[in-house]
């Protein structure tokens, strides 16, 4: 099952165009997070599950925590898990430049 699918599966949108967009942006994070041009398949799942936290908090943007009905909500910026399974995978720049393997 490829990403689309994934994060239409797993949040119930319909809006073909809005999941494209934020696999695509949830993409460029990776990449430029990692020092990467081409993502490995190993960090597809990331890329999921940064598409499904950025649709999930659409129309919470800039909010830091909200409080409604008595209930309190917390917004981090992704969870410590994405960051440790990104930092893995991370190249690390020499005099400005990542060398990746090709």
């Amino acid at each position: 099952m490829q990403n689309f699918e994934k994060v239409r599966k797993l949040t119930g949108e319909e809006d073909i165009e809005l999941i494209n967009i934020m696999i695509e942006k949830a993409e460029q994070f990776v990449k430029g997070y990692t020092n990467r041009t081409k993502i490995p398949d190993v960090l597809n799942g990331v890329v999921v599950d940064l598409s499904v936290i950025a649709i999930n908090r659409m129309g919470t943007e800039g909010e830091t925590s909200r409080s409604e009905g008595g209930a309190t909500y917390a917004f981090d910026t992704a969870p410590k898990q994405v960051y440790d399974v990104l930092n893995r995978y991370r190249l690390a720049r020499v005099g400005g430049h990542a060398f990746e393997k090709k």
